[in-house]
């Protein structure tokens, strides 16, 4: 801030120095509430716990979220792990008390994908190298869920309970017969052998290089399943490999094969833990709120007079549409590109992170939003970050930032579109239904679903199609620093997973949400600091109806969408920051409607 004291005068004020009533007010009612409770926590000390719990469940955020106050609705348990960011600061305290033994890490339907699942364990083993111990106790678990606890010192289950681990399966749909037998006709333009995403409304089968795909991603994944679970049992990747071909695990078949170390009831686990003798009246584990009580001077966040560096989060979750989204709450133009502009004003925020979890979309709406992204990354650095998908019309968005940074098995690429529309002239004679389309102008009906395309329209979508794909060429080399040439021998729709895109240069680092936040304020030139905020900008809950969205549309539209992301919905559980972005079905092509309630990061 400055001041002006008339001509010639000019006195340049921190902001900090007006901050500084505030903080010696905030920071001496810490103090005085420390100070207060000390007594309180010194008389509970002798109960404090030596295991405490924590209930890892759905898709936690990488970031702590503000929560508002709220009359009823659901509130997470107080054992609950509430984000990454919050275990790792109770995990850190923990491993500072002489007196607490280890945690017990209750695993309840984990919905992360894998790159989350990578941070969890991180956090784990960084708790474990201080001398502590990691139990891990579940009723039920799957794939995913079973990897994270293989980073545990022990494993107990449930003595009703199930390991499901069974590997990967995606489903492939192919719904051209269905389609045609109620009088539906697709027709479609699509530029590229790979982008096989009209091949879901036309093909009669699913097709190889549909199949080869897919097959490419369930390869890495079960790699990686593999490793993660030979490496946290003790196993050879050979035994793993046979158990795997024997599962699923009823407790007792579990046990036996050496997947877990004990069968214990909920009931039982403090006697199992040592905190209680068998026969004794029920002992509790206690969760950090608990703890906390225990010790008379705990860790206080002092209001600094300096604040913390900031990084602006964007998020562009679900299908990319234009304008404000009307069919359906989706990543839509406006409000993304509301939210950058945002993220740019704000001086605090020294970079920004965009976020993308979306399998494409229009390219109208992307290159609005590539638009929007560019001109952000004028003023600040800009950083792409996906560990889910970011395909097709979502790539598009993507290289408009200074850096690309991907999970390692996140979808990456899909670049190339199609076109076109589906004929109800065969429904509507079947339901009855008599449509006369008249015209003034040869192209005029091009939009109708009463009809097919007539040659002439054909080739004008056939023309449309080439130059808008011709276009998202320029617009990735251009971004990649490569040659159109070099971009399309990547093109035609092919997908790639984080690792074997940064391979071909699709992508420039493969890592982790906090790494990328990190590196982004490098880029601008930020002091490194051992804690820094986030600020979300845009990102409302997503509802995505896949047929709504193509049939519904009133004209012929153009997409840039990838078809692998609809067969990977089982593959690594839904996303999450409050949302980390919206979840897609081949069931969504026969109505049903999935929720996209989680992202990866916090407000």
């Amino acid at each position: 801030m400055s001041v002006h004291y008339g001509p010639g005068t000019h006195i340049s004020i921190p902001d900090a120095m007006l901050r500084l009533p505030f903080i010696v007010l905030a920071n001496l009612y810490l103090l005085l509430a420390t100070l207060l409770g000390a007594p309180f926590r010194m008389l509970a000390a002798s109960h404090r716990p030596a295991y405490v719990r924590f209930r890892l469940t759905g898709d936690p955020p990488y970031r702590e979220r503000r929560r508002r106050v709220q009359l009823g609705g659901n509130r997470p348990e107080p054992s609950d792990v509430t984000s990454v960011e919050r275990l790792r600061e109770s995990l850190e305290l923990l491993a500072k008390d002489g007196r607490v033994k280890g945690i017990l890490l209750e695993v309840e339907d984990l919905a992360v994908p894998a790159a989350k699942r990578d941070a969890l364990v991180a956090v784990l083993t960084a708790f474990r190298a201080q001398g502590k111990r990691v139990v891990g106790w579940a009723v039920h678990v799957d794939n995913e869920a079973y990897a994270l606890l293989c980073a545990a010192d022990e494993v107990l289950l449930a003595p009703m309970g199930r390991v499901e681990l069974v590997g990967y399966a995606a489903e492939t749909t192919a719904l051209g017969v269905g389609l045609s037998r109620v009088g539906i006709r697709p027709h479609f333009v699509r530029r590229g052998d790979y982008k096989t995403a009209p091949e879901l409304f036309t093909s009669p089968v699913v097709s190889d290089i549909q199949t080869r795909t897919v097959e490419s991603f369930l390869d890495e994944r079960y790699a990686d399943l593999v490793d993660v679970v030979a490496r946290g049992r003790r196993k050879t990747p050979e035994e793993v490999r046979a158990l795997i071909d024997q599962g699923p695990f009823s407790a007792r078949r579990a046990l036996d094969t050496g997947l877990v170390d004990a069968l214990v009831s909920e009931a039982s686990l403090p006697t199992h833990l040592g905190l209680a003798k068998a026969g004794d009246e029920e002992t509790e584990l206690e969760p950090m709120e608990t703890y906390r009580s225990t010790v008379p001077f705990p860790p206080v966040r002092w209001k600094r007079l300096r604040r913390n560096p900031r990084v602006a989060v964007v998020p562009v979750s679900g299908i990319i549409v234009p304008g404000k989204g009307a069919s359906g709450k989706m990543a839509s133009a406006d409000r993304v590109v509301k939210a950058l502009r945002a993220a740019g004003r704000d001086r605090r925020s020294k970079a920004v992170v965009v976020y993308i979890s979306s399998p494409g979309g229009t390219p109208l709406a992307s290159e609005q939003m590539l638009e929007a992204v560019q001109r952000v990354a004028r003023k600040k650095p800009v950083i792409a970050y996906m560990d889910r998908v970011c395909a097709s019309a979502g790539y598009m968005v993507a290289v408009g930032a200074k850096e690309i940074w991907s999970a390692p098995h996140a979808m990456v690429g899909s670049i190339g579109v199609f076109a076109g529309k589906f004929d109800v002239s065969g429904l509507m004679e079947k339901l009855g239904v008599h449509k006369a389309v008249l015209t003034r102008g040869q192209n005029a009906a091009i939009f109708s679903m009463a009809r097919d395309f007539t040659p002439r329209e054909l080739a004008t979508l056939e023309a449309e199609v080439e130059e808008m794909y011709q276009a998202f060429l320029d617009i990735v080399a251009k971004g990649r620093g490569r040659t159109k040439e070099e971009i399309h021998q990547l093109a035609e729709g092919r997908v790639y997973s984080g690792m074997r895109g940064k391979a071909v240069g699709l992508v420039d680092q493969v890592g982790g949400f906090e790494e990328a936040c990190r590196h982004a304020l490098s880029l601008a030139k930020v002091p490194a600091a051992e804690r820094f905020e986030i600020m979300t900008y845009g990102g409302p809950k997503q509802r995505v109806n896949l047929l709504r969205l193509l049939m519904g549309a009133s004209h012929a539209q153009t997409y840039a969408l990838c078809p692998t992301a609809l067969s990977f919905n089982g593959l690594g559980g839904a996303e999450a920051f409050e949302g980390e972005g919206a979840r897609f079905d081949v069931a969504d092509v026969v109505g049903r409607v999935l929720p996209a309630d989680q992202w990866p990061f916090g407000d």
